[in-house]
């Protein structure tokens, strides 16, 4: 837990120095968390971090801890994660009007939150640690409490929130009322006698209600598009990227760890849940014109691509690795795509009242690497090759279609991506035509970009750029992470 001490560490760090730093200075506390969390990112390939593996697959708590390859693969992306995050920070930090370390510390929180979720073995591990995500994302949310759109979509995300974290303790509470157990490897080696347990089977809803809610699927997503569009910048990116890809790998440890031998049943389920989270996502994104708001119902989307694994999965419980691997791979490319997209409404809209798609009319002769940052980041997102976003819709369709065989609703699932995949080239690619060639008279005036800024772009767009040319690496560590779900 080395890791995990040394966040929270530097989110206690960052809270201090606010005492002492004077005002017109505070801001720089976002690039030495960011430089922090370098530091532990490259520290986890070394044999000095918790992250190593050495000794094999270690667990700690009496066993609601566990360290393995899934768990690392994840940690490393949220740091990642986080590092882009606070970098646009920063850069948002001359619209925060007071509380700025603290806003840096809240993120700080709110990734050690995600890297205990990496670990949860139990239901215990599983439910703090996505509440610790989950209160600090509550403030995160309605930080500008000047903005009314920032106190409504926090308000809308705390209400919605304290529903979902209801229906999965009183899951939690079914449950273990009906076997006895927390920990999850222990409830998967009783879960199958309680395959017909009506009680069990409520329990199991009611938590996969509360984890739907995580990854925004439907019919748990009404939130996203208010939260998305109400909250800063940075905290919509976090939120996007992290806290999505915290309720995954929370979705993947319960399904295939805890009840492996009942989610088999319920491949039908996951099948229809994924094809309607795609169709309602990509329908929704049609008549948006703020853009956050598109990118939320985009998220929605997305969630229901990455269902697409998570029900291959569900098809084959013995031989998930195809399906886990794609997710895994799909959420790298994601990370890159969304975290750029962000970055560039940040900067573009940085004195802007409004987030229309109308402001990035002339983004190429005011900015060409924001202009093309944002391009690129529309084109992944939309699943164009040669970028991350192909390669990935590519391995989560493969992986459903080699499920049709054994079950043709998988066959229908595909088709109903593909439909997606088509839809989603509207909007998107009305947002690059928005850059390079809208009607509107456009603001030529030149935009500001640090240095750090700047590298967190190019960052992304190699990112897009290496993961679609080059996927094999990822694919690999992927893979790797997938063997502790194997039955």
């Amino acid at each position: 837990m080395s890791l995990e001490i040394s966040v929270v560490a530097l989110g206690l760090f960052v809270l201090l120095a606010d005492l002492w730093l004077p005002a017109e200075r505070k801001w720089a506390l976002g690039y030495a968390a960011a430089a922090g969390f370098t530091v532990l990112l490259v520290n986890s390939f070394t044999n000095h971090c918790s992250c190593s593996l050495v000794d094999g697959n270690s667990s700690a708590f009496g066993g609601i801890f566990v360290q393995d390859g899934l768990s690392v693969f994840f940690k490393r992306f949220f740091l990642l994660a986080a590092i882009l995050v606070l970098i646009l920070a920063v850069e948002f930090s001359d619209r925060i009007a007071a509380g700025v370390s603290e806003y840096y510390s809240l993120i700080v929180f709110a990734l050690a939150g995600m890297l205990f979720a990496a670990s949860a073995n139990d239901f215990v591990m599983l439910f703090v640690s996505i509440e610790l995500i989950t209160i600090t994302f509550y403030v995160l949310t309605s930080f500008q409490r000047g903005k009314l759109f920032s106190l409504e979509a926090g308000v809308k995300y705390l209400i919605l929130g304290a529903l979902s974290s209801a229906f999965m303790v009183y899951g939690i509470a079914l449950v273990w009322g009906t076997t006895g157990k927390f920990n999850f490897t222990e409830l998967a080696q009783v879960a199958g006698q309680f395959a017909d347990n009506k009680l069990f089977l409520f329990g199991v809803l009611f938590i996969l209600v509360g984890l739907g809610f995580k990854i925004a699927a439907f019919p748990f997503q009404m939130w996203t598009p208010d939260v998305y569009q109400g909250a800063p910048t940075p905290t919509t990116a976090f939120l996007a990227v992290g806290s999505k890809a915290a309720g995954f790998v929370l979705l993947l440890r319960f399904l295939f760890t805890a009840i492996p031998e009942v989610t088999t049943h319920w491949k039908n389920l996951l099948i229809v849940i994924s094809g309607i989270t795609i169709l309602y996502g990509n329908l929704c994104a049609i008549p948006q014109r703020n853009l956050k708001r598109l990118l939320g119902y985009s998220s929605i989307a997305h969630a229901g691509y990455l269902l697409l694994g998570v029900a291959a999965m569900a098809g084959n419980v013995h031989e998930s690795t195809p399906g886990g691997s794609a997710i895994l791979y799909y959420l790298g490319g994601y990370l890159f795509t969304t975290l750029a997209a962000f970055t560039v409404i940040a900067l573009v809209m940085r004195h802007l009242d409004t987030e229309d798609i109308s402001s990035l009319a002339g983004l190429n002769q005011r900015s060409p690497l924001l202009a093309a940052t944002m391009a690129l980041a529309m084109v992944s997102l939309a699943g164009i090759p040669p970028l991350a976003g192909f390669f990935g819709k590519f391995l989560l369709l493969k992986a459903v279609i080699e499920q049709g065989p054994a079950n043709h609703g998988f066959y229908c699932l595909a088709f109903t991506a593909l439909v997606g995949v088509v839809i989603s080239l509207y909007y998107y690619f009305g947002v690059v035509c928005a850059i390079y060639w809208s009607k509107e008279t456009p603001d030529l005036s030149p935009i500001a970009m640090s240095l750090p800024a700047r590298a967190s772009l190019i960052a992304c767009i190699v990112g897009m750029f290496w993961l679609g040319l080059s996927p094999q690496l990822l694919l690999n560590f992927a893979e790797q992470a997938m063997k502790v779900l194997q039955l």
